[in-house]
């Protein structure tokens, strides 16, 4: 039986992707009404699990499918890059467009944090 790769096994990925479902079933009231849930919580939450859970799919994928090397990591580049189409998209464009959709500047902020954790803490090479 083959196991999970490593980025995917990754603590905080694991924790995030758990704190993502909640989330969203918390927004869609799947389990009730949640009245412990700290309204933070509601409103950052999702914003700042993006990113250390889209990168960490992108390091994976990078790593099994292009550059075939444990080793790789992602430049720094490549995550400002991804905060910056994420922030200029979700909180400029896209309110633009559709009216369900609202601007927040703190969405931005919590992005960045979510780059500086995937950066800080699951941004290194795999375990041999």
């Amino acid at each position: 039986m083959r196991r999970w790769p490593a980025e995917l096994r990754h603590p905080l990925f694991l924790v995030g992707a758990g704190l993502y479902v909640l989330s969203v079933a918390h927004k869609r009231q799947w389990l009730g009404p949640w009245p412990f849930w700290p309204p933070l919580l509601t409103s950052y939450l999702a914003d700042l699990l993006t990113l250390p859970l889209e990168l960490t799919l992108l390091l994976w994928l990078m790593r099994r499918f292009y550059f075939r090397n444990p080793a790789f990591v992602l430049p720094t580049s490549w995550i400002f890059s991804t905060w910056l189409v994420m922030a200029v998209w979700f909180e400029g464009l896209l309110p633009r467009f559709d009216a369900r959709a609202t601007a927040d500047p703190l969405d931005v902020v919590a992005y960045a944090v979510g780059g500086f954790l995937f950066w800080r803490w699951q941004n290194r090479p795999a375990a041999s």
